[in-house]
């Protein structure tokens, strides 16, 4: 190809430049600094390489550059271009758009060594409009059919997320070395279609071309994120068999792609052989195991940190916030804090997810406070978050208010809300919600749907539920999952409509999984259909045998028709498996404090004063018609020893606490992780009409709230 120099067209209105601003990022480019400084008779005649700015020198270093280099009257294309190299490269890429605009301007020569760097420029600040520019520029001078023109579009294009112009111009190159096939393969990553990667990945091997460590790299990455461990291994065992230098990158990715795909074991192989262990790898070994619920191995790979970035924090903290340790999440932020480490959205989102999880009013009220305190508060995705961490800690009304208040609501907002309501069992609102977010256009989705539908489980709307079910199908044209199926065999089974619960089971498309035999099998338990309780049971456990609540249900109802043989071997089994009953467990914040009970717990330090409180509370509700219901307990014992132990409940303890401690007369709010039992659901109604308090208990499943001896449940859950 000719490397003769074409002058560029002047630009029409030399006093206007363009305006240069990217449609890919949330912020516009800096705007352009002043390009013609007033030439005087000192002006030089050349430019000395020299002045040229480094890869990642500072902002004052390139106004200079910029200052010295808009000094030469006109410059030779050669030094031009080595200035839109090293700007290319530098912190502040945007400037290289400037010397173009010079170029433009002023009509100097152009050669095809001067649109890679460009291009470069325009992938590192996204800045499609400008990429089409130089594109058609490009293009209209015959450089397009540059191999290094054409590599530098690939990038462009796959950098501003047009992956099928970069798959296109990717197609029409007659030559394409590693870098390009590298950039490509890289572009589908950075668009999440993995999988395309990975086909690209054996198509390049019919090209006979070599992968460098950055391509398997990012071929490594893309095989974690698409859980791909069968590849992910072919890759490793390539480059074991070629003698390929694993460097700390190449370490780290092997690393990350294990972690990724859940083969922990794998991956400690190698993070152990690391010296030093690197961050990325550090980071990714937390991950790894905090999605297996292997916390404790997470925080031992934590704690051997040297240094930690925000990302290791916000794993750490997302990791403790999705087990059952939410307080440990809040306890790792507010030492992140101490530290000075500012979060980022990532991290707040994990903290509004674990004090949902943990409930606590207060704890979430001082959060609300830091986003907004900190600048988080005008973010959707925060403002979503905190819908439903108010929801999941009691406040239906603030969950209320930051939706009303969200200048910009998308189908998530909406379907939290909807959520917000089926859990506090205003079934009511949850369905004109979902009517008002129809009539706005909002296309709801699968999730919202789940919503509805436990709304309606959860009030008994078996007719409403019925038609939003087949809306779903037929008018939003949504395949129903197994969640949809669990919802509807739940809406059918609480209103003691077992045969049509089971009659949907046989016929769904779907092989039911342990959450619509778990479903039957609850409704069975509520409305004592022992047969088809134990057929589901067993049914559960075939998919799932170490599943504790199939367990408990069976040796329940066999305790229920007295057939002790039959409790010995369920019981027996159990603890030859190792599989023991959940424990029920109840939490009350109060002054900022959590307290925890658990069945029988004397471990309190005011345990004497609580169990005093508990009888006092009992002989107040016996004189307006409380008998303890010892239904529940289905155990081996007499009927004395039983009324002890339904009155030994964890929420019992838990309620009576907050009428000791509490002396306001506000509400008492109690967590419990198991469903609330009849006894007492009764006691804590009961309790709350004899000691005038509004009492809000969150069990499993729902929200109950206790107000003047009436429950928002309906005594229906």
């Amino acid at each position: 190809m000719s490397q003769t120099a074409l002058a560029l067209p002047p630009n029409p209105n030399p006093a206007t430049p363009t305006t240069l601003h990217s449609h890919h990022t949330s912020s516009q480019l800096s705007p352009p600094l002043p390009l013609l400084p007033t030439l005087n008779k000192s002006t030089p005649k050349s430019f000395d390489p020299n002045l040229t700015a480094p890869p990642h020198s500072s902002s004052n270093s390139l106004d200079y550059a910029l200052s010295v280099f808009n000094l030469i009257p006109k410059p030779e294309t050669h030094l031009c271009n080595r200035f839109l190299r090293e700007l290319s490269r530098s912190e502040e890429p945007e400037k290289t758009l400037l010397v173009y605009e010079r170029m433009r301007t002023q009509g100097l020569a152009v050669d095809r060594f001067s649109f890679p760097p460009l291009l470069k420029a325009l992938s590192r600040v996204k800045s499609l409009v400008e990429g089409l520019e130089i594109h058609g520029l490009a293009a209209k001078l015959g450089f397009d059919s540059d191999p290094f023109v054409q590599t530098g579009l690939v990038r462009m294009y796959a950098a501003c997320g047009r992956i099928a112009e970069a798959r296109l111009m990717f197609d029409k190159m007659f030559h394409r070395d590693v870098v390009t096939w590298s950039i490509m393969i890289d572009g589908y990553c950075q668009s999440g279609l993995f999988n395309d990667a990975l086909l690209l990945f054996e198509e390049m091997k019919n090209y006979n071309v070599e992968p460098d460590e950055m391509m398997l790299s990012t071929v490594l990455s893309a095989c974690g994120r698409a859980g791909n461990l069968s590849y992910g291994k072919m890759i490793h065992d390539f480059i074991m068999e070629n003698n390929i230098v694993v460097d700390p990158h190449l370490q780290s990715a092997l690393v990350t792609m294990y972690a990724s795909c859940g083969s922990m074991d794998l991956a400690l192989n190698l993070f152990e052989k690391m010296t030093p262990k690197n961050l990325v790898a550090s980071t990714a070994m937390v991950t790894g195991y905090s999605k297996l619920g292997q916390i404790e191995n997470a925080r031992s790979v934590f704690n051997q940190m040297v240094k930690k970035d925000l990302v290791c924090w916000s794993a750490m903290i997302s990791g403790y916030a999705e087990s059952d340790s939410p307080q440990e999440a809040l306890n790792l932020f507010n030492e992140m804090q101490s530290l000075g480490i500012k979060p980022d959205q990532v991290t707040m989102l994990s903290v509004i997810t674990a004090c949902a999880h943990l409930g606590a009013l207060d704890q979430a009220k001082w959060i609300h406070l830091f986003v907004d305190k900190n600048g988080f508060g005008g973010a959707l995705p925060i403002n979503n978050a905190l819908i439903e961490m108010y929801a999941k800690c009691g406040s239906l009304e603030r969950a209320r208010r930051i939706f009303d208040k969200m200048p910009r609501k998308n189908v998530i907002s909406w379907t939290c809300m909807i959520s917000a309501f089926a859990m506090h069992g205003d079934a009511g609102s949850a369905l004109r919600f979902f009517h008002q977010m129809e009539d706005e256009n909002i296309e709801p989705n699968g999730i919202t749907f789940v919503g509805v539908l436990y709304a309606c489980s959860h009030a008994g709307l078996v007719e409403e539920g019925r038609k939003i079910f087949y809306s779903m199908i037929n008018e939003h044209n949504i395949t129903p999952k197994h969640v949809h199926y669990g919802c509807m065999v739940d809406l059918f089974g609480r209103a003691n409509l077992l045969r049509e619960a089971l009659e949907l089971v046989e016929a769904m498309p779907l092989a039911p999984n342990v959450i619509i035999w778990g479903s039957l099998m609850a409704a069975c338990r509520v409305h004592g259909e022992i047969e088809l309780g134990e057929f589901a049971a067993k049914r559960l456990l075939e998919l799932d045998p170490d599943h504790d609540g199939a367990h408990v249900f069976l040796s329940n109802i066999y305790a229920k028709a007295r057939r002790w043989e039959d409790v010995g071997q369920v019981r027996k089994l159990m603890k030859h498996k190792g599989i023991s009953k959940e424990r029920g467990c109840s939490r009350i914040e109060l002054n900022n404090e959590i307290h925890e009970f658990l069945v029988a717990d004397r471990s309190h330090k005011h345990a004497d004063e609580i169990y005093e409180k508990l009888d006092e509370v009992v002989s107040k509700l016996k004189l307006v018609g409380y008998s303890p219901n010892t239904c529940s307990i289905l155990v081996d014992l007499e009927e004395e020893e039983k009324k002890e132990v339904v009155l030994w409940h964890s929420e019992k303890l838990a309620l009576c606490y907050g009428l000791m401690r509490d002396g306001t007369g506000s509400c008492i709010r109690i967590i419990k992780n198991l469903r609330v039992c009849e006894d007492c659901h009764t006691f804590i109604k009961l309790a709350s009409k004899v000691y005038e308090r509004e009492i809000v208990v969150r069990d499993r499943t729902r929200f109950h709230h206790y107000k003047d001896g009436v429950c928002s449940c309906k005594d229906y859950w």
